[in-house]
């Protein structure tokens, strides 16, 4: 006998209309209707052991997806605890724009009325921290679920967070489940008033500078973005999430930015010598106060975004509400091709920029990463977890393409790489990936080592040893304070690798490194490289 269409099946099949392919989460009694929908329609479940990892999975998979292929993430959990444990990745997902649907179980009204254990309003902790949050309820669940889906996903993407009680996940509804709408209407550029305005900016320019960021990586408007650079010898800086959008090996890529005051030095100067400057899906949530105001009073700015801008962050002459490669189309369409910057300053800062983040000759965090940068293939994804090391490692590091260095930019949240690393590796099992992420960071999220062996994910996991908390101590030593709160004893990473179902190995040097990367790499399960660097190995690194 067939079972009667329940709310959780109503709620799986609009995800899997949507293109869903995974969730991840942990689950509790008041989700498991929801589970059981969700593999029903062939949306795979993976079990994390904490659900802010969980949530970056999540993110890690949506990032692996094809070009025109990125559904929203799913994020499964409890009532109460489970809602909790996951605020920071929630606030995660808002800041750093990324498309998640948050499903979370919950008691019904009357129920909540005299009955206090675990019980608190889930949306009302949630709210400020998502793009909008819903209570199911029978017989609307499908409107609900086209409702979030294009919320999660209109202009810039975010987290929307779905209450299902348990009455409507189980209980039987007779809505029938259509063919789901229209879910992200595409952004045209029609002939504007501006646009011409805006191509005669360009066009008399002389030292004409792009500035592209997140939502140029979410439209996946890379190619456009090279072609228009390339095309008219007009270089292009990139926010940390923006690495790739123009492969950094090109002359024209001045590289990701946003967080290193060494990198500041050089590049800020340049970008005042700019006289007209395109910001293309540039948005500054990820960068340091040192990027408010930071062109000439006199050079004209022209934005595309999909959003209006609010952040009062810098002034802005010519705006595009818009999507980018339209846009920038027709931009290109009017360029006239000329000689741009004939005074060899691209050259010179892009010398600048290798010569500063050029690796010390004795071991250390930058003959770590520049090794692995060589000896790793082209095609390697790395995440990168909050730190000292980060900062460095976006600066080194050559992204070749887009959606290939992730990490947390705008809420810089540690215990994020690894997870991240997990879900993009499920979703594209031929990638190599790569996590970076400091001792304190890993020893936060050890148990998600299980999670990585049980998915049976080889990823490569680069820790940096140095028991202490660097990129704090590093600020408390600048402003003179003591030295509280940052220094820890250390973790014998090899063995937790080994008793993990992994492989871990020290390493002291670049040879080490090199011959363990390389056998990583050819490994059926994940690899600790863990990688001893002295007490204050950052100083004067970024």
């Amino acid at each position: 006998m067939t079972r009667p269409t329940s709310g959780a099946d109503i709620i799986a099949a609009k995800l899997k209309q949507a293109g869903c392919k995974y969730a991840f989460g942990i689950p509790g009694g008041e989700v498991l209707a929801i589970l059981g929908g969700l593999d029903d329609v062939g949306i795979e479940f993976h079990l994390a052991k904490h659900e802010n990892a969980a949530g970056f999975m999540a993110e890690g998979a949506w990032h692996a997806e094809q070009s025109g292929s990125r559904a929203p993430g799913i994020l499964v959990a409890t009532v109460g605890p489970g809602v909790s444990n996951a605020v920071n990745v929630i606030a995660n997902a808002m800041q750093d724009r990324v498309p998640l649907i948050f499903l979370t179980g919950c008691v019904d009204h009357a129920v909540a009325e005299t009955y206090t254990h675990q019980i608190f309003d889930h949306q009302a902790i949630l709210r400020p921290v998502v793009k909008a949050t819903f209570r199911a309820s029978t017989g609307t669940i499908g409107v609900m679920m086209e409702k979030a889906l294009a919320i999660a996903l209109d202009g810039q993407p975010g987290p929307v967070h779905i209450d299902v009680p348990i009455s409507v996940a189980e209980g039987a509804s007779d809505e029938i489940i259509g063919e789901l709408g229209a879910l992200a209407p595409a952004m045209m550029t029609a002939p504007s008033p501006i646009l011409g305005a805006a191509i005669d900016a360009l066009n008399s320019a002389e030292r004409p500078l792009v500035i592209a960021g997140v939502d140029a990586v979410r439209e996946d408007a890379g190619d456009i973005l090279s072609s228009f650079c390339r095309e008219n010898g007009i270089p292009l800086i990139t926010t940390y999430k923006g690495k790739g959008l123009l492969d950094e090996s090109d002359p024209l890529s001045l590289g990701g930015h946003g967080l290193s005051p060494k990198a500041e030095n050089i590049l800020l100067p340049f970008v005042k010598q700019a006289d007209c400057i395109l910001l293309a899906g540039y948005d500054p949530i990820e960068m340091r106060a040192g990027w408010r105001d930071p062109w000439a009073n006199d050079a004209t700015v022209i934005e595309v975004s999909p959003v209006l801008r609010t952040h009062g962050m810098h002034r802005v002459d010519l705006s595009f509400r818009a999507a980018i490669e339209p846009t920038l189309a027709q931009l290109r369409h009017g360029m006239q091709v000329k000689l741009r910057w004939t005074d060899g300053a691209i050259t010179k800062t892009g010398q600048a920029l290798d010569q500063a983040f050029t690796a010390a000759p004795e071991w250390g965090p930058g003959q770590v990463f520049s090794t692995l940068n060589a000896c790793l293939p082209e095609k390697t994804v790395v995440t990168a977890d909050a730190g000292a090391h980060r900062i460095l490692v976006s600066q080194m590091w050559q992204s070749r393409h887009p959606h290939a260095f992730l990490q947390s930019t705008a809420l810089c949240t540690m215990g994020c790489a690894v997870p991240l690393a997990a879900g993009y590796k499920l979703a594209s099992p031929t990638t190599p990936v790569c996590a970076f992420v400091g001792d304190a960071g890993l020893e936060m999220g050890l148990g998600e080592l299980a999670t990585v062996r049980d998915m049976k994910l080889p990823v490569i996991i680069c820790v940096l040893v140095d028991e202490s908390l660097a990129l704090i101590e590093l600020k408390q030593r600048s402003s003179q304070r003591k030295n509280v709160g940052v220094d820890f004893n250390g973790t014998d990473f090899v063995g937790v690798a080994a008793a993990m179902g992994g492989h871990g190995v020290w390493v002291d040097d670049v040879e080490t490194l090199k011959n363990e990367a390389t056998e990583a790499l050819a490994r059926d399960t994940f690899t600790v490289l863990a990688c001893r660097i002295s007490k204050r190995a950052y100083d004067g690194t970024f």
